[in-house]
């Protein structure tokens, strides 16, 4: 008879790619997963796993075994989720992911209210880029992700939470800060800074003003940043402009804000959602954070009518 255990097992080997790695993460001694699953194999008549390979990699009946093996597991804990909603109890524990463009901004001000109203939840968050996140979404290693929309994808689902609106940071010379209205067509040049490959804000931006390949001309040196603040502090210096959310402008000095400039007709806006796999199995706790969330964005932000949400992924490409 097939158990749970072995399920966890299996899928714990094609997370880790490696029966020891796997053991130490499920707490048993190598032999005794390595015997179980070895017991699954020959009770189902096939090979899951191609043992002669280094790192070890599910055969092809393999995949849709463990493909199976997280759904199940994922209805076994949604079970245990009821039985918690019966009791009125939230409890049990959230991995969250976070993209870099919104954790400094939107983390500190939701996560601490969120672990005070909700004590029996052990909350573990890591910041993570885009595509990192649906990655981990899919194989059940993160339980949620704090991500910009829309994706496109049929195993994700994505919950919208709030729109912001995607801002001018300039030097304080700068020709744009002078300028009276301001056009998107107005961003579309060499001075403009970028996050590196990765950041989802970085395709919004290129998809924004159409540019495909900008080469950086005008700027001093050539620099793709991880970091919102640190394009700041280089636009400060080198002179130039970048481009942020509307959360970055949050805890700034007055003087910065006068380096802010708003469009003045299409108002891009970026779509930040909760985001799960189809199979999640905490739908309290999602819908909590969900909640929570939107208690802490400015009202404004909860209206989607206010611009225009600019993607990042084409959906269909």
């Amino acid at each position: 008879m097939i158990t749970l255990t072995q399920l966890e097992y299996i899928v714990a080997v094609d997370e880790y790619r490696h029966f020891a790695t796997a053991a130490d993460k499920c707490f048993v001694t190598q032999p005794t997963l390595s015997m179980q699953i070895k017991k699954l194999e020959e009770d189902l008549g096939v090979i899951i796993f191609d043992r002669s390979r280094q790192p070890v990699v599910p055969t092809d009946i393999g995949k849709k075994l463990i493909d199976q093996a997280r759904d199940v597991l994922a209805a076994n804990q949604r079970i245990r989720e009821i039985i918690n909603e019966e009791k009125e109890e939230v409890s049990g524990s959230l991995k969250i992911g976070i993209i870099p463009t919104l954790a400094p901004y939107l983390l500190p001000i939701f996560i601490g209210n969120y672990i005070r109203k909700y004590p029996a939840v052990k909350v573990e968050v890591e910041e993570l880029v885009s595509e990192e996140i649906i990655y981990r979404l899919k194989r059940d290693t993160l339980d949620a992700g704090i991500f910009v929309t829309p994706y496109g994808d049929e195993k994700i689902i994505e919950c919208p939470v709030f729109y912001e609106e995607m801002m001018i940071y300039a030097h304080p010379e700068h020709e744009l800060l002078k300028k009276e209205i301001v056009e998107v067509k107005d961003i579309a040049t060499p001075e403009i800074w970028m996050l590196g490959s990765g950041h989802c804000f970085r395709d919004q931006v290129i998809n924004l003003c159409e540019m495909n390949a900008v080469q950086h001309k005008n700027l001093p040196f050539e620099f793709e940043s991880n970091s919102l603040e640190t394009l700041m502090k280089i636009v400060d210096q080198e002179g130039g402009f970048t481009l942020i959310p509307e959360l970055a402008i949050r805890d700034m000095s007055e003087k910065k804000k006068r380096q802010v400039r708003s469009f003045s007709t299409r108002i891009p806006l970026r779509e930040v959602s909760v985001i799960y796999s189809r199979h999640y199995a905490k739908q309290k706790l999602i819908d909590l954070l969900c909640e929570n969330i939107k208690e802490v964005v400015p009202s404004i932000m909860l209206k989607k009518d206010r611009g225009e949400v600019v993607e990042w992924r084409k959906i269909n490409s």
